[in-house]
């Protein structure tokens, strides 16, 4: 909106603004910003075992919900004297999409970053009704540490409803379930796991994954973003269907930005800092991608620019803008009405420009 007001205040013209989020923190309140909706509150099992408050968005269909997978099972849930992925458990991602069932939902976007898990989803898939047994035919926790000891499965108990449900994970990373760029290794350590631990989980999903082709037949074990989230990823394909989709391309399918672009003189995007790593596929590059396949110009705007950030340029970016108006502190320049000034005034400019020369 702020981008909006500098451009009317230096220029007539009809300004469409859309939500911008890439699959991770932030997608649920952007969504429901621009397409409607509302916050749902419920009490999930925490990655810790306690009971917590997840919230999750329901869009204005009443069909479509959103989810964070970091709210019930975040790696900012758990203090970090406590991080060790062989305890931690996303059998509250498992209840947050029971209670969206429960209020009609079939339809699912869900996001799988930010986790504290290492579990293959088991949590998760054993809150929605799915049984995993050890060799005696016990029932095995829903814990990275009892991947290990899976010999069996059933599904006679999973909710009717699933079937009905589809499921689109944003998923903007590569990595097999099991093996050197896999879950554990990878992401065992961010997560408080030692290389003893690490091992540990990484045998244990090879386990899983041996005993889930056995009982389905279905080798999913090396399919990119199998290892996303602990192996979240490999649960959701594997056992719900799910597409594994980049973050970016779910959110703009889903607010239809290709149809307001086809008409657009001009795409603006942007995010807190503009540098190499946005070249690589973030969400202003999913934006610029697009605005290029009808050959619109693409402006973006950022809190800072580095002095790598050309690279975006290299990705359909034709300029871009850091909207610094004078020297000041980062703490200062992230203070929301300081944001929001500094961007109402580069956008002003920036569009006097383009009006001067038009």
């Amino acid at each position: 909106m702020a981008i909006k007001e500098g451009i009317l205040k230096a220029c007539k013209a009809n300004v469409i603004v859309k939500p911008l989020a890439d699959g991770g923190e932030g997608t649920v309140d952007a969504l429901l910003f621009g397409m409607g909706g509302q916050k749902i509150h419920t009490v999930v099992t925490g990655p810790l075992g306690d009971k917590i408050t997840a919230a999750y968005g329901i869009l204005e269909d009443n069909k479509t919900a959103v989810m964070e997978i970091a709210e019930a099972a975040g790696i900012k849930l758990v203090p970090s004297s406590r991080l060790n992925p062989l305890y931690t458990t996303t059998y509250g991602v498992g209840e947050m999409i029971k209670d969206a069932i429960s209020r009609g939902c079939r339809k699912f976007l869900i996001g799988i970053g930010g986790s504290a898990t290492n579990d293959g989803g088991i949590g998760m898939l054993t809150a929605l009704g799915f049984d995993f047994f050890d060799k005696d035919c016990n029932a095995v926790k829903p814990i990275g540490n009892d991947l290990i000891k899976i010999s069996g499965m059933c599904a006679k108990n999973v909710i009717k409803e699933l079937s009905e449900c589809t499921f689109r994970i944003a998923c903007d990373v590569n990595n097999p379930l099991y093996g050197p760029l896999g879950a554990a290794y990878v992401y065992g350590p961010q997560k408080g796991a030692t290389p003893e631990i690490v091992d540990i989980l990484d045998k244990g999903l090879r386990q899983f994954a041996g005993t889930v082709n056995n009982n389905t037949g279905k080798d999913n074990a090396l399919y990119p973003g199998t290892g996303a989230a602990g192996g979240l990823g490999y649960a959701f394909l594997t056992f719900l269907n799910a597409k594994l989709e980049s973050g970016i391309k779910i959110v703009l399918d889903e607010i239809k930005l290709e149809e307001d672009i086809k008409d657009a003189d001009f795409v603006i995007t942007g995010e807190g800092k503009l540098d190499f790593q946005t070249a690589m596929g973030k969400a202003p590059i999913g934006v610029a991608k697009l605005a290029k396949k009808y050959g619109k110009k693409v402006i973006a705007f950022g809190g800072g620019v580095t002095e790598d950030a050309s690279k975006c340029n290299e990705e359909g970016i034709d300029a871009l803008f850091s909207i610094l108006q004078l020297p000041m502190t980062v703490e200062k320049a992230m203070e929301y009405e300081t944001a929001r000034k500094n961007l109402v005034a580069t956008a002003t400019q920036v569009f006097r420009l383009i009006n001067a020369l038009s």
